[in-house]
């Protein structure tokens, strides 16, 4: 499932620290928003990481879930692609 999480966080500790959390999902495509393809269990963890977070009063993350079917409809303006899980081979 491809994700987009994006976020207006004020203090720079916190937005430093959710930053380097989100990268261990999927690449950063913008400032503050990254996107990712995880799998439910994946989701799982990412979710409980994003409630650990301590959001100031003027704080917001977003995670978005875009459907298989939404996500081939996505349209990107100048540099980038949309992320896809990484094939992995085993021998």
């Amino acid at each position: 499932m491809l994700i987009i999480v994006s976020y207006d966080i004020e203090d720079d500790k916190i937005r430093t620290k959710l930053a380097h959390k989100l990268k261990d999902f999927g690449p950063r495509v913008q400032y503050s928003v990254f996107e990712a393809d995880v799998k439910a269990e994946e989701l799982q963890k990412l979710i409980k990481q994003l409630q650990q977070i301590t959001l100031g009063e003027n704080d917001s993350i977003r995670l978005y879930r875009i459907c298989e079917h939404c996500a081939g409809k996505v349209t990107i303006w100048g540099k980038g692609e949309v992320t896809k899980d990484k094939d992995y081979y085993l021998s």
